[in-house]
């Protein structure tokens, strides 16, 4: 049985935003739960302090990259939590992600949520996605 998805909108507002309010996944499948991916380097060390489009493409280079390793790819999210230390900031420049998903055609059920800091003080976005394929 191949893996189906059925998107589940009860308002048309959030699927005009690039996102749907969840999904039903159904068929034989693989889950993967990736950790959170921020704007770090191969080797493991911050990049692009200060710079939040920048951070938020690597965050999604890392993202697919585990995605990939995995044998999936962005299409496959059906869960994304974006963490953020300026929510503000993040949608001047939330067309990064937005853009990257949608040429990937994916829709998935998202959460922002602002907080604090997180676990290296120059980091200002996190990706945290769920996949099944």
């Amino acid at each position: 049985m191949a893996v189906e998805r059925v998107a589940v909108n009860p308002w048309a507002w959030s699927a005009e935003m690039g996102y749907n309010q969840g999904e039903v996944v159904s068929g034989n499948t693989r889950t993967l739960f990736c950790a959170g991916q921020t704007a770090m380097s191969g080797d493991g060390k911050p990049e692009h302090e200060g710079d939040m489009a920048a951070q938020v493409a690597l965050s999604l280079d890392n993202l697919e990259a585990v995605l990939g390793e995995a044998g999936m790819s962005l299409a496959d999210l059906v869960r994304l939590n974006v963490y953020t230390t300026d929510v503000d900031l993040l949608f001047q420049h939330y067309g990064v992600l937005a853009s990257r998903l949608g040429a990937a055609g994916a829709a998935p059920p998202t959460t922002m949520l602002g907080v604090t800091r997180l676990a290296i003080p120059s980091l200002m976005v996190e990706l945290e996605g769920t996949a099944v394929a």
